[in-house]
């Protein structure tokens, strides 16, 4: 089978194709033939090998070459196999969720992984579209924050990968929502739900007088300190990009005042099945800006490198016709 390999950190061509041996399965796994991955952020930090918490981080990836030489953890594929002891698939089911080393023509995961059936009607593209950021945003909204319907909350980084989906989520829990993007994504972000959009290139939302019960930085472009003042008394600041300051502030909040400085780490498979549920009622919808072939995969990695994707870049993995 093909996959993307990468044997050092750096730039997206250090992503190559390699034919490498199909793995197999053990009794309680199956094994996915890989549709469709993406590009998000676990996968550029990891190749570059600048990830937040350096050092540390770069001693979890590897200190002279990665650790791991095949990355992506979307996926949307169809189990081609399943083990003795498997009952929650079989075979032909088409999957989608989130699975370790995704950039291959198959992977392997217990049934126990992040991953469930996909909704009639779902692109294999869209299925490898929404695990990270829906189950981000969900878990930070939540389970970290707690939203309450009649909240303020405001989005940095709206139309990004996990702004676009903690926008609807926001909203569909009541929340009166503020998204912060660039001008040209602002009509997207009104119609995912926002109630008002701060166009990012013109104001600075850390100036002005709103207060939010909760500040939700998609993008890691703002910092507790700026957004304090902007919190109300019992207001949650979220952060998906840690910092030693931010995790000092966390331990700091925990202990004094009431505001709190807040990061964590999603997973789970039953933030998975909310957002399925979610889709079937149509009360989310997965947005794909651009989708690359598997050949192509470098270029992907290349464009959402630049920091201006609006949702997910998808990689088209094992089907012939790919739509640009």
């Amino acid at each position: 089978m093909k996959a993307a390999i990468i044997r050092k950190f750096g730039p997206p061509n250090v992503l190559v194709l390699e034919d490498i041996e199909r793995p197999s399965i053990q009794d309680n796994q199956v094994l996915v033939k890989v549709h469709a991955t993406s590009v998000n952020p676990m996968d550029y930090r990891t190749r570059s090998g600048k990830a937040p918490l350096w050092p540390f981080s770069r001693l979890m990836m590897g200190l002279r070459k990665p650790k791991q030489e095949i990355l992506g953890n979307e996926v949307a594929g169809e189990i081609v196999e399943a083990g003795s002891n498997v009952t929650k698939f079989k075979k032909g089911d088409r999957i989608f969720g989130c699975v370790n080393r995704s950039y291959a023509e198959y992977v392997v995961c217990t049934e126990n992984a992040t991953i469930t059936t996909m909704p009639p009607g779902m692109s294999y593209e869209e299925g490898a579209s929404i695990g990270f950021g829906g189950i981000t945003s969900l878990h930070f909204l939540r389970t970290l924050a707690n939203i309450k319907k009649g909240q303020r909350v405001l989005i940095n980084g709206a139309s990004g990968g996990v702004g676009v989906y903690a926008v609807q989520l926001a909203k569909y829990f009541g929340a009166e929502v503020t998204g912060v993007c660039s001008t040209k994504n602002i009509e997207l972000v009104k119609s995912l739900g926002a109630d008002r959009v701060i166009d990012y290139t013109t104001i600075d939302f850390t100036e002005e007088d709103e207060v939010y019960d909760i500040i939700f930085d998609t993008v890691g472009k703002s910092s507790f300190s700026k957004c304090k003042k902007l919190l109300r008394e019992d207001g949650i600041y979220l952060s998906t990009v840690p910092s030693y300051r931010l995790l000092m502030q966390m331990l700091w909040t925990a202990k004094v005042g009431n505001k709190k400085a807040i990061f964590g780490i999603a997973s789970g498979p039953e933030n998975l099945l909310i957002l399925k549920e979610l889709l079937e009622s149509n009360e989310l919808r997965i947005i794909v800006d651009r989708t690359y072939p598997f050949e192509q995969i470098a270029e992907a990695h290349a464009y959402a490198d630049q920091g201006h994707k609006v949702g997910s870049v998808a990689i088209s993995v094992s089907q012939e016709e790919v739509i640009q």
